[in-house]
Formats: structure tokens, sequence, C-alpha cells
């Protein structure tokens, strides 16, 4: 197996770390600036926001608006919400992207790789074939082919639409 490494991301990672008072979830949370955020979804308990930061076009974050750093600290019912807006935003993104697979996933902990260890979020990352190629590699720069703009307005009118079917 060979290893792609990105050095590169850690700058991102600890620039926004250091630059951030508190928690920048939480922050996001109470601003309730959903579209400068890129929030696409709010549930009672979860929100859905566009990581600002992507590995690949689409890349979504589903947190729990509570405050905690693992999983098992999530009553049943936050859980629940948590896993069902995640199933929304992978429907939301197949009706709308056409991902050919995803990537989802959490890290729990610093060691884990999670660069906001103190509370938890789902990654989501829609994947299509080729969407990896030598300028990461070549030229140290990630290709995202549409805007977040762009992303945001695709899936969060998607998601106002199956609001008005429901």
């Amino acid at each position: 197996m060979e290893n792609l490494w990105a050095p590169w991301r850690v700058n991102y990672i600890t620039k926004v770390i250091k630059q951030t008072k508190g928690c920048v979830f939480c922050r996001i949370l109470k601003e309730k600036k959903d579209v400068s955020n890129f929030v696409v979804i709010r549930t009672k308990s979860s929100y859905a926001v566009l990581n600002i930061y992507p590995y690949n076009n689409g890349h979504t974050l589903i947190l729990p608006n509570r405050h905690v750093n693992d999983i098992d600290k999530l009553s049943r019912k936050e859980r629940d919400d948590l896993f069902d807006l995640l199933d929304t935003v992978k429907a939301l993104m197949k009706s709308t992207m056409n991902p050919q697979g995803f990537n989802i996933g959490l890290n729990l902990g610093q060691a884990a790789g999670a660069g906001f260890p103190g509370h938890i979020h789902i990654h989501i990352v829609p994947r299509w074939r080729g969407d990896v190629n030598f300028m990461p590699v070549v030229a140290h720069t990630k290709v995202i082919s549409q805007s977040l703009k762009e992303t945001y307005n695709i899936l969060k009118n998607a998601y106002t639409r199956r609001l008005r079917k429901d």
C-alpha cells in the first residue's frame, strides 16, 4: 500500500483552532447565521454544515447540538437524530450530486485524527470515480470543482423541496 501524505492540511486545522475561542461548532450553532456558516439543516438535536476546508465537493459535517466528545455520551434520542440527519444528507446528495460512493466516518479523539476533538462530528464525503488526480501530489493543491455557496444552495433547495412534499 502506498501513502499519500497531505501535510499542508494541518495548517488549515491548526489555524482555525488557534483563531477560534471556544468551540467553533457551538459558535456556529448559537449564531444562527445559517447561510454565512453554510448550515444546511437543523433538527431538534443535530445540524449539518458544509466543511469549509473540504476534502471533496459536498464534504459535510453532521453534528449533535450538544457539546460532547464521544458518541457514547449522546442520549438515544440524540444518536437517532444524528444518524437520521446523516441519512437525510446522504439522500439529498444522492438525488442532487449523483455521487458514485461516500466516505462516512468519525474521528474520536485527537490521536484518531480529530481536528476538533471536543465536539464529535460525522464526516460525509461524496465520491466519484476520478475525483482524485495528480494536483494534490504535484502541486499541493486540491481542486474542488464547486463553490461552497453553490453546493449549499443545491442541498438547501433540495431539502426545502423535500419538506414541502412531506
